[in-house]
């Protein structure tokens, strides 16, 4: 995440990456909740695993974030379409407005059932790269600008 984290904060976006465990995402609930501010002016998000551990910590009844942006998330395993619904279960639960950034090629997230799936979202939107899998990093400025224009966007309504 450390380019990540320095992007936005060259585009005026205070970010700050954590360490998670490596396990199931919703057993790595309690350790983001260790490092992350629970309070309205905080915008959490990550890549791939990260941003599901993040979504999962949006959806929570009392969750207060103001925005959620979601690089590369990882829609289903690859090969396995049909474990969609289990990892966006928590989506129409997400409250903030949320920003998803993900690649045509993603082998974690057929394009089309993303683009299907983003309708569980009340405040969504997405933003994919044709010919790009589960990276970003071929475009990363643009991905980073506009996710500094979102979150900036977010925190000054």
């Amino acid at each position: 995440m450390a380019p990540f984290v320095a992007g936005l904060r060259r585009r005026g976006v205070d970010a700050v990456a954590i360490d998670l465990p490596r396990r199931k995402a919703e057993d790595a609930i309690p350790s983001f909740h260790l490092a992350v501010p629970s309070a309205p002016d905080v915008a959490v998000g990550g890549h791939s695993y990260g941003g599901r551990v993040a979504s999962l910590a949006a959806a929570e009844p009392d969750a207060p974030y103001l925005a959620l942006v979601l690089f590369s998330y990882p829609l289903h395993p690859p090969g396995s379409p049909e474990r969609t619904a289990a990892r966006v279960s928590h989506w129409p639960a997400i409250r903030c407005p949320v920003l998803l950034l993900s690649g045509e090629s993603d082998p974690f997230a057929g394009i089309e059932l993303l683009r299907t799936s983003v309708g569980l979202l009340e405040r969504a939107e997405l933003v994919t790269y044709p010919r790009l899998g589960h990276t970003l990093k071929p475009v990363l400025e643009d991905a980073l600008d506009r996710s500094a224009a979102f979150l900036l966007r977010m925190a000054g309504d």
